[in-house]
C-alpha cells in the first residue's frame, strides 16, 4: 500500500510541475488512470461513497487536460 501512496504523491506533484516542464505533466497524466483503477476497486467491494474520489479524480483529469492543451499535444 505504501507504494501506491508514493505513486499518488508523485503524480500529484507532477501535475503542477508539468506547467514548467510539459513532459512531466504528460507523464503525470497517469494519475488519472490511478483514480480510474481506484474507482474499479471501490466498485468491486461495492463501496458507493465516492464523493472524495470524484473531487480528486476530476481535479487530476482537468489538470491533465489543461497541461496537454498547454503543451499543444491535445
Amino acid at each position: 500500500m505504501r507504494s501506491l501512496g508514493a505513486l499518488l504523491a508523485a503524480g500529484a506533484l507532477g501535475l503542477p510541475a508539468g506547467f514548467a516542464v510539459p513532459v512531466l505533466g504528460a507523464l503525470a497524466a497517469g494519475l488519472t488512470l490511478y483514480f480510474v483503477g481506484a474507482y474499479c476497486a471501490h466498485m468491486r467491494v461495492q463501496d458507493r461513497q465516492l464523493g472524495p474520489w470524484a473531487v480528486f479524480f476530476w481535479l487530476a483529469a482537468a489538470a491533465s487536460a489543461v497541461n496537454l492543451a498547454y503543451d499543444g499535444s491535445l
